[in-house]
């Protein structure tokens, strides 16, 4: 202690015992002293994290890091919740919540179990003192600065995968990607160490001639021991090779000597003697001296690496503090995902105007809910769990599933064996008795609590009777308002709305004090009294059994004029219970006050530790006593005592609770039809959706039907056309060639008769022709005739007839052709004219 401490401890025993009562402090146990000066110290809100019991959540959330500094650091950072400022709470979550879709992304790439930072940090400590490293330091080392070579892949994946996780993980893993690993000295490390941290032999050629020297040598002194035990004569004793401080000896037990000259080097009767065959003293020798040369041979090799590892300490100083910080942040997200926690939406009360404002940066949760938009909550947390039951519950299922799996295995492995039937059966009951423990684990899981306290509430009041739950609500909402606070998720469904509180203060349990003298009540009173003296605008107080441990009427009293001083000063929001029913009235005379109430089931005369918000608590001692037998005089008379009044308050809070009960069930039951609507209106705008899509893919695939169908005809018209030409210009073509020899031939009889006929001749030849093929054809067409096309199979109308090229055209519906007169037949002439 030092000297102003006890001055002050002094101090306090003379206030309280008089000079001849007072005892000295060298008379007290040390552990008595030792508490004496913590509670002396402690503030209140030191002793609120232990009545919350801070402590553990501390440690479970360390056991989730994976390295020793890691754990080290994060329960350091979580104890140090108190001087967390807003600004340092908001980004701690922004950590988690980056480390969370990291944890999404990557899956066991973020695990740092494998690495050994004490090693790492022994090492780094060897180096910068001027010593040298170990083989196995710097394996560990080496370790280091794979993982950040392999996390750094990791993150830059994760980073590609969209620009909002990118904005996410760039403030947590900046550093980290800056980070430089020195490949260099990773591949002289491993050329010069084994994975088991020796030095290998390739670390230098005198180290592998050395060794080769010692491996021969000890061979030599093998053989060499081995031929001095078989030569020996004494049959009675008892040899053995043995190595008495890297010498190679024999162990020889017996009474009789031995059959060689040595040295001894001890003896015993039971232990038997050591002796150095003195032939074996300079092998021995020389053997010393090698290994002397592989020491000195292997520490030159450690020291060329030990002065590389000097030219990268800075870099490897840096990868393991950041590596430690992304333990410590992968340990808080670890923790939130094991337990399935919830992104709380912390804000900043305006303490200015007394009302509930946002934060002007983004918020920690982009989380919405439509409960949360119509009222405006202070403090909104569904379905919240107390996390150390939470954690105690997994922990017994998990044990629990354990041991079963364990005892199936041992009965499989008796059966396969054969072994004792009667221990099987033992087994087999102990089993059926493990899974039906397994079975009340799994439907007895704990049950939340939900939270939503109005913007408009101080003081929330809350009732009920021991063992509801009352003092296990208190802890849940300041254990989750110190987890948000510090940066872990809360242990709720979403939407999660909380206040960030500058601290938490508490009052619960039996605060006795022996040491000073003080009662349970006095200890409440001290401790509410430095919470009053201490506790700010933005503080939550906790306070269980206001007015309790003294007379009930003082006790009342007391306990309204407390709540009335923590609304009256400003505190931001202030939770008590309490089993004075004076208390539930103060709702009714300051709009600051809230009751509730722990429910309990009347039927089964137990609590069901739900929370009725909104309705005081009311008495149910009489009832019980009534239900469980009590005389009923005795309940007549109890209730007479009790008067007309509180009977008729009790019958007003039961109507509230029928009332309230009746509520919550048509509120359920709306929001499941609202839910059906919902569904059924998401199937109407799917159906509608696909009926459209459908109609939409029904046009479209018969214009393109009709497209297909087009282009094919026009390409059987464009081919059946060219057909037709090419016919009409090689029929032409023919017909001339034999106008022109029977020109030819008519203009060898004479000139005269063949110049004058010729043409006549040719004329009456086309004529002919054009007569023939038209009568064949039903006569030659006119234009507006009426035809029919046999290969389309169709009738058309003549357009334009081109006698020249005994071509005609025709227009069938939208199509205009040009056929051969022989490729038409005429079925309707115009009148002649």
């Amino acid at each position: 202690l030092h000297g102003s401490s006890m001055l002050r401890l002094s101090a306090s025993f003379s206030l309280l015992y008089p000079p001849s009562l007072s005892p000295s402090v060298s008379h007290l146990r040390p552990r008595r002293l030792r508490a004496l000066v913590v509670a002396a110290s402690a503030s209140p809100s030191a002793r609120s994290l232990r009545l919350l019991e801070w402590g553990k959540v501390c440690r479970a959330v360390a056991s989730f890091a994976g390295t020793a500094h890691g754990r080290e650091a994060t329960e350091k950072q979580l104890w140090g919740v108190e001087s967390v400022s807003y600004e340092r709470s908001r980004k701690l979550l922004r950590e988690t919540e980056a480390a969370v879709r990291l944890l999404g992304s990557s899956g066991g790439a973020l695990d740092f179990s494998g690495l050994d930072t004490v090693a790492v940090e022994s090492a780094i400590n060897c180096v910068s003192g001027g010593s040298v490293i170990k083989g196995q330091e710097a394996m560990a080392v080496v370790s280091l600065m794979l993982f950040v070579e392999s996390l750094q892949v990791t993150i830059r994946a994760a980073m590609k995968q969209d620009e909002d996780s990118h904005n996410l993980l760039l403030p947590l893993t900046e550093t980290i990607l800056d980070a430089v690993v020195s490949k260099l000295l990773v591949k002289s490390i491993q050329d010069v160490i084994d994975d088991d941290g020796s030095v290998k032999d390739t670390a230098s050629p005198e180290l592998r001639r050395y060794r080769d020297q010692v491996q021969a040598l000890e061979s030599r002194l093998c053989q060499l021991m081995d031929k001095l035990i078989r030569n020996a004569d004494n049959e009675a004793s008892l040899s053995e090779v043995s190595i008495v401080n890297g010498r190679c000896c024999i162990k020889i037990t017996g009474d009789k000597s031995s059959s060689f000259d040595g040295l001894l080097l001890s003896s015993g009767s039971d232990a038997g003697s050591m002796i150095e065959p003195i032939i074996a003293v300079p092998l021995n020798d020389e053997l010393q001296g090698a290994r002397a040369l592989v020491v000195r041979a292997e520490l030159e090799a450690l020291s060329k690496l030990t002065d590389k590892i000097l030219l990268e300490l800075d870099n490897i100083q840096i990868l393991m503090q950041e590596t430690v910080t992304l333990d410590k942040v992968t340990a808080r997200a670890r923790y939130s995902i094991a337990y399935d926690g919830t992104l709380p939406d912390l804000y900043l009360p305006n303490i200015e105007h007394g009302i509930v404002n946002a934060a002007k940066d983004e918020p920690a949760s982009t989380t919405s809910s439509a409960q949360l938009t119509k009222r405006p909550w202070k403090l909104f947390i569904p379905n919240a769990y107390h996390p150390l039951l939470l954690q105690q519950h997994q922990e017994n299922l998990r044990r629990t599933k354990k041991d079963v799996a364990s005892a199936t295995a041992e009965i499989r492995r008796r059966r396969i064996y054969g072994q004792d039937i009667a221990e099987e059966d033992q087994l087999a009951s102990e089993l059926d008795f493990m899974k039906i423990r397994v079975s009340e684990l799994e439907r007895n899981h704990p049950i939340p609590v939900d939270f939503m306290i109005a913007e408009e509430t101080t003081v929330l009041v809350i009732t009920g009777p021991n063992t509801g739950g009352k003092t296990i609500s208190l802890k849940t909402v300041g254990l989750a308002s110190l987890m948000a606070k510090i940066g872990l998720y809360i242990l709720a469904s979403e939407p999660v709305k909380i206040p960030w509180f500058d601290a938490v203060y508490a009052d619960i349990g039996d605060e006795q004090s022996l040491t000073q003298s003080l009662s349970t009540f006095s200890g409440h009173l001290k401790q509410i009294g430095a919470i009053r003296a201490q506790s700010t605008s933005q503080s939550l107080v906790l306070l269980d059994e206001v007015g309790a441990g003294t007379n009930p009427l003082e006790g009342a009293a007391l306990g309204m004029s407390l709540l009335g001083s923590f609304a009256e000063a400003g505190s931001f929001l202030t939770l008590a219970t309490t089993h004075h029913g004076e208390l539930k009235t103060l709702k009714y005379s300051n709009d600051s006050f809230e009751n509730a109430c722990v429910e309990f089931d009347e039927e089964n005369l137990k609590p069901t530790f739900r929370i009725l918000w909104g309705i005081p608590g009311r008495s149910n001692a009489i009832n019980i006593a009534e239900r469980l037998g009590l005389p009923l005089d005795i309940i007549e008379s109890s209730r007479h005592l009790l008067g007309t009044a509180g009977a008729e308050i009790n019958a007003l809070i039961m109507d509230m609770e029928k009332f309230k009960q009746e509520y919550h069930e048509q509120l359920q039951q709306a929001q499941h039809y609202l839910m059906q609507s919902k569904e059924l209106h998401n199937d109407l705008e799917v159906a509608q959706k696909s009926i459209v899509d459908h109609g939409i893919a029904q046009r479209k695939r018969k214009s393109r039907v009709v497209s297909e169908y087009a282009v094919m005809a026009r390409s059987i018209i464009h081919k059946k056309f060219q057909q037709y030409r090419e016919s009409a210009v090689a029929q032409r073509v023919l017909e001339e060639e034999k106008a022109a020899e029977k020109a030819k031939s008519e203009g060898a009889k004479g000139p005269e008769p063949a110049s004058t006929s010729a043409p006549k001749k040719t004329q009456n030849t086309n004529s002919s022709m054009v007569t023939e093929a038209n009568d064949e054809n039903g006569g030659i067409p006119e234009v507006g005739d009426l035809v029919y096309v046999p290969k389309l199979k169709n009738q058309a109308t003549v357009v334009k007839i081109d006698s020249s090229k005994n071509e005609v055209q025709v227009q069938a519906g939208m199509m205009k052709l040009k056929l051969k007169l022989k490729d038409v037949k005429v079925q309707k002439q115009r009148t002649s004219r």
